[in-house]
């Protein structure tokens, strides 16, 4: 089994930056693809950004595109959301999840394991 912690959320303003953390426990992580997820009140779950087992190749939801990169640490079975610029529309809670494939997916219901979420609120 693999656990999920996310870290990092909080209130900003729009234009801050802040980066996400998940940490994976369990077992390792390195072969699995790992991706980013948001919801917010009232809204589905959207795909945000997903990367590969080994990190080369990325894929991003337009809305965040050219303003969020993913990126993951596999020595340290940690995935990362660095996000700029954000926007008032950014405010979400957001989960990071991971599925036992080393692509990458857009598909939230292809992941297997996911975290609990962290809220990230930006104000304008």
């Amino acid at each position: 089994q693999v656990q999920l912690v996310e870290s990092g959320g909080g209130l900003v303003q729009t234009g801050d930056s802040l980066r996400l953390s998940c940490v994976a426990s369990g077992r390792t992580v390195g072969s699995y693809a790992m991706g980013w997820f948001r919801q917010a009140p009232g809204n589905d779950r959207d795909f945000v950004a997903t990367i590969n087992w080994s990190g080369d190749i990325t894929n991003y939801a337009d809305s965040v595109k050219g303003r969020f990169t993913i990126s993951r640490d596999n020595a340290k079975n940690t995935m990362y959301l660095q996000m700029s610029s954000l926007k008032p529309e950014d405010t979400a809670v957001y989960y990071c999840a991971a599925r036992r494939s080393i692509r990458g997916s857009e598909k939230g219901d292809s992941y297997d394991y996911w975290g609990q979420g962290t809220q990230v609120i930006v104000s304008s």
